[in-house]
């Protein structure tokens, strides 16, 4: 694993002892137990979410309202029911909290049926593991019904679109930019071309994008290493467009002055160090905003794109949950399950029965 991949993983341990110094005691225990089965970035959620729980808790229920997190036992789960944890899901929808760097200030948090799904799924994971081992006497966080989510339909770039936006990337050929901008950009075009061919060509995440280093990149195979969502090690393919435009950006690369301890990091931002996400998030979104203004285009949207064209090309669903990194076929199948009914409505097309 790259030190990018180490820093990022040392930073986020920080993150996790710094959250649970502020939660119920009896947590670490099952924290130190999902070390086995979760990424430190899961943990990492899983606790920041049960912080706003055992918050909720603190302050609403009718028993334990008025209880400071840290003196919070754990035979406190049992006095905590179905009701309770629904009525936190309600509360969810809307609250307020201090505002960290002004606390005289409220600001407002909101949260959609996938957030308050989330944060279930770590309720229920920690009943669920304090039930197993015995240690309290019900599990009513099972028998809560998580929000129903709607389904959203799919946003990506058209065929034409992609032209377009590799297009404006490469010449800047268009009247929505100043001279200023333009001479601005041209400092870092052929890194940004390289940035969102990268994107399109292999369907990776923008968190995977930032963690690569130039050793990772092999042209003999046209192959990128990665570090995937959980944590392992995963190679991605890219075709001839996609090597050109790497290799006219690390040529440029190499004349960029950089810092020493970044120097490996293929992307790298107009000061020379490791490009951040928000930063490539930027980029996709200055460019796409003049292609595409209808669509909010977002790196994760590039990844749709990707993953849209390969299923259209092939049907094949396995392909593209490999591609995609997706350990579960579901969440492939849940995304374009659409697609594949529209292929099947087109079938009766190509059958003739009788020649005419």
């Amino acid at each position: 694993m790259s030190t990018y991949h180490e820093q990022q993983k040392r930073n986020n341990t920080i993150r996790l002892r710094a959250i649970l110094e502020e939660c119920p005691y009896f947590l670490g225990e099952f924290f130190r137990a999902m070390a086995n089965t979760a990424s430190i970035k899961t943990r990492v959620v899983y606790a920041y979410d049960l912080k706003i729980f055992f918050t909720y808790i603190s302050q609403h229920h009718k028993k334990l309202k008025g209880t400071a997190l840290e003196d919070m036992q754990l035979d406190c789960l049992n006095e905590i029911s179905a009701d309770d944890i629904e009525s936190f899901l309600e509360y969810l929808t809307y609250y307020q909290k201090p505002d960290p760097f002004c606390p005289e200030k409220m600001i407002d948090i909101q949260n959609d049926a996938v957030g308050k799904t989330r944060k279930l799924a770590a309720v229920r994971t920690m009943y669920q593991f304090f039930y197993k081992k015995q240690k309290i006497s019900s599990n009513p966080a099972a028998i809560v019904d998580a929000p129903k989510i709607h389904k959203k339909q799919i946003i990506y770039l058209e065929p034409d679109e992609v032209a377009n936006l590799l297009d404006l990337v490469e010449n800047c050929n268009t009247d929505a930019m100043s001279h200023t901008q333009k001479a601005h950009i041209a400092h870092s075009q052929k890194r940004d071309l390289a940035l969102i061919s990268l994107f399109l060509g292999t369907g990776m995440r923008v968190s995977e994008c930032v963690g690569i280093d130039l050793n990772d990149i092999d042209f003999r195979n046209n192959s990128v290493k990665v570090i995937r969502k959980g944590g392992n090690e995963s190679i991605l393919y890219f075709n001839e467009e996609v090597q050109q435009a790497l290799l006219d950006y690390i040529a440029q690369r190499e004349k960029q002055k950089n810092k020493a301890e970044q120097e490996q990091a293929l992307f790298l931002s107009n000061r020379g160090t490791r490009i951040t996400v928000r930063a490539v998030e930027n980029i996709v979104k200055k460019y796409s905003r003049i292609t595409s203004p209808s669509k909010k285009i977002s790196p994760h949207k590039l990844r749709s794109t990707y993953a849209t064209s390969l299923y259209q090309e092939t049907g094949d669903i396995y392909l593209v949950a490999d591609a995609l990194g997706h350990s579960d076929i579901n969440t492939t199948q849940k995304h374009y399950a659409a697609m594949g009914e529209n292929r099947r409505r087109s079938a009766p097309n190509y059958i003739k029965l009788r020649k005419k």
